[in-house]
């Protein structure tokens, strides 16, 4: 779950940005990566919505309104998303750790255990995983953006492009770190696929970087 005041339970959402940090930085073992993941790309998503707002409407930057159109569909409704997921991230963890504590004393309690076990890690790699599906979609839409929307927002859309790839990437490592210790028929679409969506995300990542140096530049 998220932190503690009072005796209630927070959402990592509703605190300040230094209560989240010292949450961040605290022995707990949660807010972990992939809550952090999911909030550098809610960060990224705000970033993006910033430059979209600062093309549209603007006539200088005329030639960049459809790539600003298509950033603010592909951030409609992801900022808010990226929210919830970093809960969620944290209590996928701390369902894993519960099911850790359930008894064990006869056969039907060991295998009543080892379902809960798998199925709370499985669940414990789809959220970070869809992270990372979020992540590449807007990732997809940065490129264009750069090279087209407001000039004088081009780094913004670079460190945006830094964060969804980070957010992706971190969120990959969780979702193969509870992945490993899973039979390989469960989760076997996105083991599958950790690989080839790293790299696309490094090319995709190199491109948009290109764009802003490009921008820049002049």
């Amino acid at each position: 779950m998220g932190g503690k005041k009072g005796g209630e339970s927070m959402n990592w959402m509703d605190m300040s940005l230094s209560m989240y940090q010292d949450a961040l930085a605290s022995s707990e073992p949660t807010p972990g990566g992939g809550t952090a993941s999911a909030i550098a790309l809610g960060q990224a998503v705000g970033l993006t919505r910033m430059v979209s707002s600062l093309t549209l409407g603007n006539d200088k930057w005329e030639s960049g309104w459809s790539a600003a159109r298509l950033a603010e569909e592909v951030c409609a409704g992801m900022y808010e998303r990226c929210g919830e997921l970093a809960q969620m991230d944290s209590e996928a963890f701390d369902r894993v750790m519960k099911s850790f504590r359930l008894p064990k004393s006869n056969d039907d309690e060991i295998q009543s255990r080892r379902l809960e076990i798998r199925q709370s890690t499985l669940n414990a790699a789809e959220v970070p995983f869809e992270t990372v599906e979020h992540g590449m979609k807007l990732l997809g839409c940065l490129e264009d953006l750069a090279s087209r929307g407001n000039g004088n927002a081009a780094s913004d859309v670079g460190v945006a492009s830094l964060l969804a790839s980070a957010a992706v990437k971190g969120a990959l490592f969780n979702v193969e770190i509870n992945l490993q210790s899973l039979p390989p028929e469960m989760g076997e679409s996105m083991r599958l696929s950790i690989t080839q969506i790293r790299m696309d995300c490094s090319e995709v990542s190199r491109r948009v970087m290109h764009a802003v140096h490009n921008r820049i530049q002049g």
